[in-house]
């Protein structure tokens, strides 16, 4: 039986692979092209579910998938992300390639990094169906963004994604760390998430996630999505976030490991002081209490008053640090 995908120069015909045992190795599905133009190289509601339909995905919340649906959404995400025609883009989570065909647009090159295997065998044949023209300056990589540590091309400069809900923060952070040459963020992810990744300090919502992106950006709130543009529509409202990766790092002679340490440790027992909630990090309450005096800071204090720079200096007085490594 043979299905249809749809493009910008025509739909594209989706031959199944012949029935395999269970134990075969999934490939990617044969796409031929062929005539009956579409009027634009973005996907509306009827091509995300006919793609979807075509390509036999349910989304499902185990991997956090809501497709976008909305051309203008996807534009407006591409304009405050502030991409340039020079940028190199890396999108993780694309999905069926909405936002990547408007990054496409503007973007030099763009890289998406996909988990799922009928989504990434299918995405190339989308992009070089609705935009031939810059088919050689898109990439996919088909893994778990979480394991990615190299990216095919020149270092990208941007990360633009629709993360999936799920495991927004956690793969926020290991670009972040993984990929320097990345200087500005903007990722959609839920509101809850977003608000606490631009919390500030004293803030009921501020925290780990919080402490832990500022450590690489300054991070802000940059808008809000409706539920109305995505398939199907999540129970949940979305929010966009900006990052801009610092110029200069946190100044510190303790490690991102010894840091992170201590702001694990202050918010795992967050209604506590420092001196109660750091004991278990330090050894003992008073051994948290010398290293916070010597930080400078009140040991009555709770994590969720300090700076990111306010962590780092009571890593820097930990008892039991480090060595560094020579």
């Amino acid at each position: 039986m043979t299905g249809w995908l749809p493009g910008a120069r025509g739909r594209i015909g989706v031959r199944p692979p012949p029935d395999r045992g269970p134990d075969a190795t999934v490939r990617p599905r044969t796409l031929v092209p062929v005539s009956s133009p579409s009027p634009d190289t973005l996907l509306g509601p009827a091509d995300i579910r006919e793609l979807a339909a075509v390509l036999g995905v349910r989304p499902t919340k185990q991997r956090g998938q809501n497709f976008v649906i909305d051309a203008n959404t996807v534009r407006k995400i591409v304009r405050t992300a502030g991409v340039r025609d020079d940028d190199v883009v890396v999108e993780v989570g694309p999905g069926l390639g909405s936002l990547t065909l408007a990054l496409l647009e503007t973007a030099d090159r763009v890289t998406a990094v996909e988990i799922d295997d009928t989504l990434a065998s299918a995405l190339p044949a989308t992009i070089a169906a609705r935009m031939p023209a810059r088919a050689d300056r898109f990439a996919l990589v088909h893994s778990d963004a979480m394991e990615v540590t190299e990216l095919p091309g020149p270092a990208p400069t941007a990360l633009v994604a629709n993360l999936p809900y799920n495991v927004a923060v956690p793969v926020l952070l290991h670009m972040l760390d993984t990929f320097p040459s990345i200087e500005r963020t903007l990722v959609m992810v839920q509101a809850e998430v977003a608000d606490r990744l631009a919390a500030a300090p004293g803030s009921k919502v501020y925290g780990v996630p919080s402490v832990k992106a500022n450590w690489y950006a300054e991070v802000k709130r940059a808008g809000s999505i409706g539920r109305n543009v995505f398939w199907p529509a999540p129970n949940v409202d979305s929010g966009l976030v900006a990052l801009t990766r610092r110029t200069e790092p946190i100044r510190t002679t303790a490690t991102k490991r010894e840091v992170f340490a201590v702001v694990d440790a202050a918010f795992a027992q967050r209604r506590k002081t420092l001196r109660a909630a750091l004991a278990g990090w330090a050894g003992s309450a008073a051994a948290a209490e010398t290293a916070l005096v010597a930080a400078g800071v009140s040991p009555r204090a709770r994590g969720e008053a300090l700076t990111v720079e306010e962590f780092a200096r009571i890593a820097e007085h930990a008892q039991n640090k480090e060595p560094v490594q020579q």
